[in-house]
């Protein structure tokens, strides 16, 4: 673990693992140090953005614990899914199962929210079985339509908005990802536990 100043009024602290950021992430949610604005969870980094009059030593003492941490429930969204993606087919090909095995191993388990990034909305969710850690593809496409549900490595998650990408397409969903319009526009946010289900 390292913590590196970012600016008069931010910590970027850089950790080993996904399962560390998530549990540094829920100690300070916890812990309410008195100054911090915002925590913002990435893949193996978490920034901590402050008031500027933190206490650092008490700060520092709660980013510098990496023991494991029992998460908190989170709020649990389940997602309606079309499993008629284009890459299903060879997403199965390449874990040596059936389309009906990986369809039945995606609703299988439970994810969780670890961070979210690329663009406003997109969650990328941890407990991906590890028979599916799929790579990307070689060639991102140009356009991936919102709503198409995907995997790529060890994530899983929803493409909120049309964008380029190069995760594996399992199928779509009619869940708003992002909607400006709501208290929350994301629909998924960090902590938060997800399922996907066949309709």
């Amino acid at each position: 673990m390292r913590i590196l100043p970012y600016g008069p009024r931010a910590s970027l602290v850089e950790y080993d693992s996904i399962e560390e950021v998530m549990a540094a992430s829920a100690r300070l949610r916890r812990a309410g140090v008195a100054g911090v604005r915002e925590i913002v969870p990435a893949a193996r980094t978490v920034l901590v953005v402050h008031d500027g009059g933190v206490d650092r030593a008490v700060l520092d003492a709660v980013l510098a614990d990496v023991a494991p941490v029992e998460l908190d429930h989170g709020d649990l969204v389940e997602i309606g899914v079309v499993y008629d993606g284009a890459d299903l087919a060879e997403v199965a090909s390449l874990a040596g199962w059936s389309v009906d095995d990986v369809v039945a191993r995606h609703q299988a388990v439970e994810y969780r929210v670890a961070f979210c990034g690329f663009v406003p909305g997109f969650a990328y969710l941890v407990g991906l079985p590890a028979e599916l850690h799929v790579p990307r593809l070689a060639t991102p496409r140009p356009r991936v339509d919102a709503g198409s549900v995907a995997i790529a490595g060890e994530w899983a998650g929803v493409y909120p908005s049309a964008s380029p990408g190069g995760w594996r397409l399992l199928g779509h969903t009619d869940a708003v990802m992002w909607d400006e319009a709501r208290a929350r526009p994301s629909l998924l946010e960090p902590g938060m536990r997800v399922r996907f289900v066949a309709r």
